[in-house]
């Protein structure tokens, strides 16, 4: 299926140059079982949350999203705008850099809001990295997501994926391996529940709340997409270990 009769939404003109050239060559490298696509709106803002497990997520998910009718706004590292090339297109596709551990961490959010009010789609990775989990699994969340959608009244999309970590393991950026082929598997959810919080939206309970449910809503997806139970607890990168999933995270 072609780009022009899956999204005739306006964007860049580099990104849709760069999609009419990756799509084809992520079919024939990778594998596609996308399933539950619909249930992505295909316009108005909206905020998409899901699993880290490989630096290859924003290309794997990116590729889903865009061949759903919605061009992905991610917030990225801002590490990741220092690398030559990389820098330069994530500028260029209008990607959304987020200064961690700084006092200007919060600017990021400023700027999710801006691109939601303007009808986009914002792509979040709760955990704020790729999980550290020995199994693979979701790690415990960070709130900025749950601050976001409580702020913006938007809807949150929950997306399990698996198979990217195959083409990119590890957490460096490394050159992927693309054979044997690896399949990406991408399930999206029913919308997370937050009305119930939008009260008490500045509250910390109510973000930390927030994160909670994202973080069940994408690690039950990734129980299906594997066929298997998650863990009752969440491992978390300070302690080193997996902890109670009620753990709140820190902000973005």
């Amino acid at each position: 299926m072609s780009l022009s009769t899956v999204n005739r939404a306006p964007v860049e003109p580099a990104f849709r140059r760069l999609a009419r050239v990756a799509g084809p060559l992520l079919r024939w490298v990778t594998r596609q079982d996308w399933r539950g696509g619909d249930k992505v709106p295909r316009s108005g803002g909206v905020i998409v949350v899901a699993n880290h497990i490989s630096n290859f997520d924003p290309v794997a998910l990116g590729h889903f999203l865009v061949w759903h009718g919605r061009w992905p706004r991610t917030l990225t590292k801002s590490e990741l705008w220092q690398i030559p090339i990389l820098g330069t297109l994530a500028r260029e596709l209008g990607q959304i850099p987020v200064e961690r551990r700084t006092t200007r961490a919060r600017e990021s959010l400023d700027a999710a809001a801006s691109a939601l009010e303007r009808g986009e789609c914002v792509v979040i990775y709760p955990e704020g990295t790729i999980t550290g989990d020995p199994d693979g699994w979701p790690m415990t969340g960070r709130p900025g997501a749950a601050r976001l959608a409580l702020r913006t009244g938007v809807p949150v999309i929950p997306i399990g994926q698996w198979g990217a970590q195959q083409v990119m393991p590890g957490r460096r950026v490394r050159l992927p391996k693309l054979f044997p082929r690896a399949t990406m598997q991408v399930l999206v959810g029913d919308p997370v529940e937050l009305d119930d919080l939008r009260e008490a939206s500045e509250s910390p309970t109510a973000a930390a709340e927030g994160s909670l449910r994202i973080m069940d809503a994408i690690t039950a997806l990734v129980g299906d997409l594997r066929g298997e139970t998650p863990p009752t607890e969440r491992y978390d990168l300070r302690a080193g270990r997996r902890i109670p999933r009620d753990w709140a995270g820190e902000a973005v």
